[in-house]
């Protein structure tokens, strides 16, 4: 998941509503240490190569709970955060899918569909789709609104009784054209684990149409790493949970592996001997 100075600049979304920053004091905090914060959180996350598999809990508001299993590949590269997502055919799939999500000031994001046997990039439009009937999209797994460089610092928070620190990013064009009603994201970062605990996507007129909260974390070794997140909408009163399984840290994959040709075929194997589950 991850310096503001060092980044183009890119145009925020032209016109429409621009959801007013919350300050929590009546000072505006200080932008400078804002962009610092903020710039130190872009290169945080898991050290080295990992392995993880997930399940993907569906609580609608109405109707049956489901589940959907998956696994993804995570690294690091020259652009940033990389990660390759691997869903069977199963839970609204009709055949596996794999995905390739460059994260960084320049994202990116392949698929290549089990049905046809192409690997193809995706429009931004794209990074909105369910992922197999769940409200896990390819957006919140890339998180690119945390490289957005419109953003206001609002200041110390609190979150779940723990301080954070609050700021607002607002969409570039490029996002503002293919989701007009996304007018910005609050993100919320623990001063102490400089980890991401909860990010409301604003709609329209600035209410939260969907939150992404961070349940808990996991130790894993030496590094510690989420261990469950919950994706409330607002709007349909559905909920996914997402939750870590199993895990394997400090791999040696090879970096082919995350090059969008590849995705064609298996993932590496992960031996068996470096997978904690939980």
């Amino acid at each position: 998941m991850l310096v503001a100075a060092a980044l183009p600049v890119l145009p925020a979304q032209p016109k429409g509503f621009r959801p007013p920053p919350n300050y929590v004091t009546t000072d505006k905090p200080d932008r400078a240490e804002g962009a610092r914060v903020l710039g130190e959180f872009r290169t945080m996350g898991i050290v080295g190569d990992y392995w993880l598999e997930f399940e993907l809990q569906v609580m609608p508001r109405a109707g049956a709970a489901r589940s959907v299993a998956g696994q993804l590949l995570g690294s690091r590269n020259e652009s940033g955060p990389i990660t390759r997502l691997t869903l069977p055919g199963s839970g609204g799939l009709a055949t596996e899918r794999r995905w390739l999500i460059q994260g960084g000031p320049q994202s990116a994001t392949w698929l290549w569909n089990g049905a046809d046997g192409q690997t193809s990039a995706l429009p931004a439009a794209g990074l909105f789709e369910p992922l197999g009937g769940t409200d896990l999209t390819l957006f919140d797994l890339q998180m690119p609104f945390l490289y957005w460089t419109d953003f206001v610092y609002e200041g110390l928070a609190r979150v779940r009784g723990r301080p954070a620190h609050s700021f607002v990013l607002y969409p570039p064009a490029d996002i503002a054209v293919v989701r007009p009603g996304l007018t910005g994201v609050r993100v919320l970062l623990d001063t102490q684990f400089q980890a991401l605990v909860q990010a409301e996507f604003l709609g329209a007129k600035g209410t939260v149409e969907k939150t992404i909260s961070v349940l808990d974390l996991k130790k894993v070794g030496t590094q510690w790493m989420v261990k469950s997140i919950d994706l409330r909408n607002s709007v349909t009163r559905d909920k996914t949970r997402f939750s870590v399984t199993a895990a394997a840290l400090n791999l040696a994959l090879p970096a082919g592996a995350f090059s969008p040709a590849a995705l064609a075929q298996e993932s590496p194997v992960v031996p068996p001997a470096q997978i904690e589950r939980f």
